[in-house]
């Protein structure tokens, strides 16, 4: 697969200028202020696509959000990627297997007052949910103040029914895809993914990139997803490509390591075992692929 261009870096956002009418007493003026912000938010998603938006930065630069994960931002650029893949404050979002809540920390806030967020979580299995799961229910359904109604449902085998037909604007998964694979069931949740979306919905997909001169292991028992088997996947499911970024490229994976991606950060599977030489290398090299339901 030839390589991908770069994407180009977005301009800064203009930050706006409040009204100050002196006949406004201060509380009027910053309420005020405020409506025509979140106006403003909403307006820019529809009028300059690919910028920025003022309150999904201001998301992720929130101070509520956890050290560890603010740490991985300058690898992981999450208002970049979200931007890339469209997000709009307004937008009926499915986010697949959140995991810890790196990006239920930041999608949830952000659509907490104009839009609505469905999490697929995994399914319990036959000793109970996993603590992972129980662990992200009890941070995130419990603070609708900060993160607004968040709906639960589930992804994963004989279960896929991850949001109403027809509703979401915009599914997004971040390094799932090889999991699904290793369960047998990466056609089925790509499907659930199409059914969910509205016409013109768009599906952005991150994963570990393999190595092109290496068949794709159908397990992916290593982490690693070649992009062109994605894309395949993808289509397969209906899905059409319309853009790709290297914002996560990582030149020096060599993606040959002991076990697999999690020998390199943030997992380190090998404790402090030449955890010097991982760090160095850094997280892994990622793909980002957006693909859109076709209208008809």
């Amino acid at each position: 697969m030839p390589p991908m261009t770069p994407m180009t870096p977005m301009t800064p956002m203009t930050p706006m200028t409040p009204m100050t009418p002196s006949s406004i007493r201060r509380p009027a003026r910053n309420l005020l202020f405020a409506a025509l912000l979140g106006a403003a938010n909403v307006a820019m998603a529809v009028l300059a696509p690919g910028t920025p938006d003022a309150a999904l930065v201001a998301a992720a630069a929130s101070p509520m959000r956890q050290a560890a994960d603010v740490a991985r931002d300058p690898v992981r650029h999450p208002v970049e990627e979200l931007t890339f893949f469209g997000l709009a404050p307004a937008q009926t979002v499915v986010e697949l297997w959140p995991g810890g809540g790196y990006w239920t920390d930041i999608l949830g806030p952000y659509l907490a007052a104009h839009g609505h967020l469905y999490a697929a979580l995994p399914p319990a299995s036959d000793k109970g949910e996993s603590p992972s799961v129980t662990k992200w229910r009890a941070r995130f359904t419990v603070q609708p103040e900060r993160y607004g109604t968040i709906m639960p449902t589930t992804l994963g085998t004989g279960q896929f029914e991850i949001a109403p037909a027809g509703s979401a604007d915009l599914v997004v998964t971040f390094r799932n895809l090889h999991n699904w694979m290793d369960g047998g069931y990466a056609a089925e949740a790509l499907a659930a993914c199409f059914k969910a979306l509205k016409p013109g919905g768009i599906l952005g997909i991150e994963e570990h990139r393999g190595r092109n001169d290496r068949p794709q292991d159908p397990k992916a028992k290593d982490g690693y997803v070649r992009q062109d088997y994605t894309v395949a996947l993808a289509k397969q499911a209906g899905f059409v490509l319309v853009a790709s970024s290297e914002m996560l490229a990582n030149p020096r994976d060599t993606k040959d390591w002991v076990d697999g991606v999690w020998t390199l950060p943030p997992t380190l599977s090998q404790g402090e075992k030449d955890r010097d030489t991982y760090l160095a290398v850094g997280e892994a090299d990622n793909f980002l692929l957006k693909f859109r339901k076709p209208r008809r």
